[in-house]
């Protein structure tokens, strides 16, 4: 195994770990509608602000998300469709694996 080939299954491990988290997962969901202000996730995903914050931004250093500041305000937007279908993917597998368990 080569640095590079290291590097690289860390930043896969960093994006799935990203989308690991029920609230994280909630947040890709809100976004995957469109961009949204800060203001607008931290309601939307409950708790306090610096825990959601704290949400968005392993989203934002494992490439999921983007963000840009306007004024006051930071708005975050998906880098794509594909955080999304990353988690029709893991439905369909979760869900298999609750049929063959329920077995």
């Amino acid at each position: 195994m080569t640095a590079s080939d290291s590097r690289r299954r860390s930043r896969r491990a960093a994006v799935l770990k990203a989308l690991g988290h029920p609230t994280r997962v909630l947040l890709v969901e809100l976004l995957g509608r469109g961009e949204r202000c800060v203001c607008e996730l931290h309601e939307a995903a409950g708790g306090d602000f610096s825990t959601v914050s704290r949400h968005l931004g392993q989203l934002w250093r494992a490439g999921v998300v983007e963000r840009e500041k306007r004024g006051a305000q930071v708005w975050y937007r998906l880098r794509g469709r594909w955080p999304l279908r990353m988690l029709e993917c893991a439905a369909r597998i979760a869900e298999r694996a609750r049929r063959e368990v329920a077995k």
